[in-house]
């Protein structure tokens, strides 16, 4: 199941919980249900965080192989211009052929870099968006169980002391 679905369950549970009486905010949840399901919630994460940084090698391994793209044309055009200098008749026409390849060259792999940059910056951006509403969340869970941790004491204290009469 998805960390996010298992979430929204956790706080369907929660919304479902019967009411403390006499308490607006506060509700009884099965503390053997809710435990397991925040375990099996730990479990899920560490998948998603593998993801992630499976996410960052490919986008290092894209931006390895443009680089070297963007190399070899750049050596091309270099080897090319070289070429094209060493004809006499032709000599000027070749130095500018030769600047047009490496400007070619040099746009493509800016371009190249752009397009990894952005397609990273997006993966990554939406990554941040999960793991933001995944840990908001969480907290909202955490801050239901304590309430629900001491709303638990605050009963047990009170069923200790004696009755008034």
């Amino acid at each position: 199941m998805d960390p996010l679905d298992r979430i929204d369950e956790l706080i369907a549970m929660v919304e479902q919980a019967r009411s403390v009486p006499m308490s607006r905010n506060n509700c009884m949840v099965d503390r053997g249900e809710m435990i397991a399901a925040l375990d099996e919630l730990r479990v899920e994460l560490p998948a998603d965080l593998r993801r992630a940084a499976a996410l960052l090698e490919e986008r290092d391994k894209i931006m390895e192989a443009g680089k070297r793209e963007a190399d070899r044309i750049i050596s091309e055009g270099e080897a090319e211009h070289a070429r094209l200098v060493s004809v006499n008749e032709i000599t000027v026409s070749a130095e500018h052929e030769g600047a047009r390849i490496i400007a070619e060259a040099r746009a493509e792999a800016q371009r190249l870099r752009e397009e990894v940059d952005d397609y990273v910056d997006t993966a990554l951006a939406n990554f941040e968006q999960f793991l933001t509403r995944a840990l908001a969340s969480i907290e909202r869970g955490r801050d239901k169980m304590h309430a629900l941790r001491e709303i638990g004491t605050f009963a047990g204290d009170e069923a200790d002391r004696p009755l008034p009469f």
